[in-house]
């Protein structure tokens, strides 16, 4: 993510010209030369992986212990706070390939599954589709979720390849607070981040949205338990009403002077102005758009 953050600074400052990025660099005293080691830094990341090829948590992760998971489980049903659990039996979770909540898979919830291929091109790493799969794999079964967040990013990461897994990860997440699953900290205050997560999940997960450049994609992966989606959403000036049922996609703008905009499903756009609609079907990726 700090590559990402330098990278991505250093093509902010690219995207302007002449007088407007002699006032930008003028008014957040930027040099040309400072810039430029934006770049040079972004691109010199390093980043460890296991030898299969899965990211590593961190340099030298592999050769921590692994957890016997199956008798922690069995011993103590909820392992959340599987912290405090080793400590009570003189043990400590920095010994073992363990996370509390998820953090290498952050990386494809934040960035999602190209981007985060693209940004490791760019720091010079080959990272293939197989990789992330079984990056993700290992990391669902290591992780304790002693944050309620964790469950909202896994249901997110989860979604691009298996709905239903997915779907099981987004209901424990809605019901952090309706069973109290942290043991005792709702009645400290409702957990308002995994909240908010869960109607992510839906948006950019279940119905696939995302923005590319001008135009709104939807590549919607819908678990069997949801048997519809809608929601509304503002874009470029417009309203949008978004609705995923029976394998067809409804966007429609309300009226107004928003300028068109472009509309990508299954891989084909289509221009949308204000007050008009379309029905995509999701069926088959080579369908067109239906009137």
């Amino acid at each position: 993510m700090a590559a990402w953050a330098c990278l991505r600074a250093a093509d902010i400052v690219a995207i302007f010209q002449g007088e407007e990025r002699a006032e930008l660099a003028a008014r957040l005293a930027i040099r040309a030369e400072e810039a430029a080691a934006w770049e040079q830094v972004g691109r010199a990341f390093f980043v460890p992986f296991h030898p299969d090829g899965v990211i590593s948590q961190f340099a030298g992760y592999g050769q921590l212990d692994e957890l016997d998971w199956d008798r922690y489980r069995e011993t103590y049903n909820s392992i959340e706070r599987l912290d405090l659990i080793l400590e009570a039996e003189g043990d400590d979770t920095n010994r073992y390939k363990l996370a509390k909540q998820a953090d290498v898979l952050m990386l494809p919830y934040l960035l999602g599954q190209e981007g985060l291929t693209g940004l490791l091109a760019e720091l010079g790493y080959t990272f293939t589709a197989e990789q992330l799969n079984l990056t993700i794999e290992y990391y669902l079964g290591r992780t304790a979720h002693g944050s309620t967040l964790s469950r909202v990013a896994h249901a997110s990461v989860l979604a691009a390849l298996d709905a239903d897994r997915a779907w099981d990860s987004f209901r424990e997440a809605l019901d952090a607070d309706l069973d109290d699953t942290q043991h005792g900290t709702t009645r400290a205050g409702i957990h308002l981040g995994a909240m908010a997560g869960t109607v992510d999940v839906i948006q950019r997960s279940f119905a696939g949205l995302r923005l590319s450049g001008e135009t709104i994609i939807f590549s919607p992966s819908m678990p069997t338990g949801l048997r519809s989606v809608a929601f509304h959403i503002r874009y470029r000036g417009h309203h949008l009403n978004i609705r995923l049922k029976g394998g067809h996609l409804h966007v429609e703008s309300a009226a107004g002077d928003a300028a068109p905009i472009s509309v990508r499903v299954n891989g084909r756009d289509t221009t949308l102005m204000p007050g008009q609609a379309g029905n995509f079907r999701l069926a088959a990726a080579a369908d067109p758009a239906l009137p």
